[in-house]
């Protein structure tokens, strides 16, 4: 790794920031239209199936792709096809075009390029960070989306208010725009070695060969277990907190954009955090102490009874957060064969567009049957167990620990 890798760096996260911005103002907008003119966990749960189920099917292939072919073209595809789905939103949306099916299948074709852009992102960090930087450098990247997703909400609840929909849509296509020529322009990736290699096999033989990986490491599979549970259990806190907001304490937009805002300085200071302490020696550990707060806090929102109480355990919420995806996130960028990477990730991405979705299904419709808070108070108890049974896991605990000098050299163990 040469000495130049903090200018590529940076200019590869300032370039993942400026999509991330426009991304999120269309996020929070889709999400707070549909929870404020229906009110239904049903209409969510279709929302959010539509915005990750196209990930389940297309992430072990976007996977392949990303071990297969150039990373940053991959990123810059993505994002423009994710550019592209909005722009014609928008001009669909000034037509008057505005039903919310049309906000489904947006969502869902955003999806399929998220599906793309996530493994590819994945994989091409370790390209352009030294080893014992990755946890540092994930830290700050954490820290910088927070911050984004500290602006965004508030912008997109003042949008929302003086402009139409179509408005923050078309803010999306133009920070894409930004991104993907910066990115074009300036930055200059080296191929990955498993690209400079000659191609053998189909994308159907390397997606085996990816699975076989994954089944012949034990502690890939007891993370992907666990990642599974785990998502299935967070999916409540993730996506029914702003509906029980708007019924328990109101549905005024300054509400949503709070919880967003105070979600995201927690996760921010977290990301910091993560950064500059690096977290427990065993990155396992990390995690565990991250999904115990994170079930205690799940816990809370079902208890407490006045708002400003729900929001300060929604910022300890969000300072948790990365304490678990930043150790998560290097265990694999570190443990696993930089020939795998982009395979592995897409798994993981297939893993976690699935499970949470399929919560949803669960949750969502019970969610106008039975109060939320009820919910609330069963999957943070179990997330609490969970994230403790960790500690019970041998494979991972071993995973999980400091690389041998040998194994860093080679990125498997």
């Amino acid at each position: 790794m040469d000495t130049n890798w903090k200018r590529r760096i940076t200019l590869f996260l300032a370039t993942q920031t400026i999509s991330l911005f426009g991304t999120a103002l269309v996020q929070y907008a889709i999400t707070w239209h549909i929870t404020l003119t229906t009110q239904s966990g049903s209409m969510m749960t279709i929302a959010i199936v539509c915005g990750f189920l196209p990930t389940f099917f297309l992430s072990p292939f976007a996977g392949v792709w990303a071990d297969r072919y150039n990373r940053k073209r991959l990123i810059m595809i993505s994002d423009s096809a994710i550019a592209l789905t909005t722009l014609i939103m928008a001009l669909l949306f000034m037509a008057g075009h505005e039903s919310l099916w049309l906000l489904f299948v947006m969502s869902a074709i955003r999806a399929l390029g998220s599906a793309v852009q996530t493994p590819a992102v994945g994989a091409i960090l370790p390209q352009l960070v030294p080893e014992d930087q990755l946890t540092r450098v994930n830290g700050i990247n954490g820290s910088i989306q927070a911050l984004i997703m500290l602006v965004a909400p508030m912008a997109s609840g003042a949008l929302l208010g003086l402009a139409p929909l179509s408005t923050i849509f078309f803010i999306d296509v133009v920070t894409c725009f930004i991104a993907v020529s910066t990115l074009f322009l300036f930055l200059r990736v080296k191929d990955h070695d498993r690209m400079q290699k000659a191609q053998e096999g189909g994308y159907f033989g390397d997606l085996r060969e990816g699975v076989r990986f994954i089944a012949t490491h034990p502690y890939l599979k007891q993370f992907f277990i666990f990642s599974g549970f785990f998502f299935v259990l967070v999916a409540p806190a993730a996506f029914l907190t702003p509906l029980q907001v708007a019924r328990s304490f109101g549905d005024q937009v300054w509400r949503l954009v709070a919880i967003e805002i105070t979600f995201s300085v927690g996760m921010m200071l977290g990301g910091l955090l993560i950064a500059s302490w690096g977290g427990f020696r065993n990155k396992i550990h990390s995690m565990t102490l991250s999904g115990v707060v994170m079930g205690a806090c799940t816990v809370a929102f079902g208890l407490v009874p006045f708002f400003w109480i729900y929001l300060g355990f929604m910022s300890i919420f969000g300072l948790a957060l990365p304490l678990f995806n930043t150790p998560s996130t290097v265990l694999l960028q570190d443990r696993v064969d930089k020939d795998f990477t982009g395979r592995v990730f897409g798994v993981f991405g297939m893993i976690s567009s699935s499970m949470m979705p399929m919560g949803m299904l669960v949750f969502g419709p019970m969610a106008d049957k039975v109060a939320i808070e009820w919910i609330m108070l069963a999957t943070g108890a179990l997330l609490m167990l969970l994230s403790l049974l960790l500690l019970k896991n041998k494979a991972l605990l071993k995973a999980g620990s400091p690389l041998e000098p040998a194994a860093a050299e080679t990125g498997a163990t």
